[in-house]
């Protein structure tokens, strides 16, 4: 059963996706990817958001450029921890999509992480830390993890 829901707003986004999914499948963590956009496939979004707890899923991580819908639409639509990924999918950069995720209302938070591929690899080691909150095999692989990178 997966724990993480990894969702991207169009397959272009893959690339970069691709470095969230890696470390997921470093720290053996089961996951599921999807690719729908909030502004073309709202309902899509609302439909997967809504059943994401009943199908095992603990923690949605949603990529977006530009407007960077994507994160507050799950999170809208879910009270399970959602993790934007701002995505350099514009002439501004990522700036944009930087600011969208970061600057969601009160009440309906999404945890924000870098640009880009530092981003994508810090969205999947943010849901680790949080799935270690319950689960001591996600703990064990993420500090030990951990200890590699102090070890240098």
């Amino acid at each position: 059963m997966s724990r993480v829901g990894v969702v991207m707003g169009s397959s272009s986004d893959e690339p970069v996706v691709q470095a969230t999914i890696d470390v997921l499948e470093d720290l053996g963590i089961d996951y599921e990817v999807r690719v729908m956009s909030a502004h073309r496939r709202p309902k899509a979004v609302m439909d997967y958001a809504i059943s994401a707890r009943d199908r095992g899923i603990e923690v949605l991580i949603g990529a977006a450029g530009g407007s960077a819908a994507l994160p507050g639409v799950l999170a809208a639509w879910s009270t399970l921890p959602v993790i934007g990924i701002p995505l350099a999918s514009s002439e501004l950069g990522g700036s944009d999509a930087l600011t969208a995720i970061a600057q969601m209302p009160p009440g309906v938070p999404v945890a924000c992480v870098a640009v880009g591929s530092w981003g994508a690899r810090n969205a999947a080691y943010l849901a680790a830390e949080i799935l270690a909150l319950q689960h001591e095999d996600v703990r064990e692989s993420y500090e030990a993890y951990r200890k590699k990178l102090q070890e240098g």
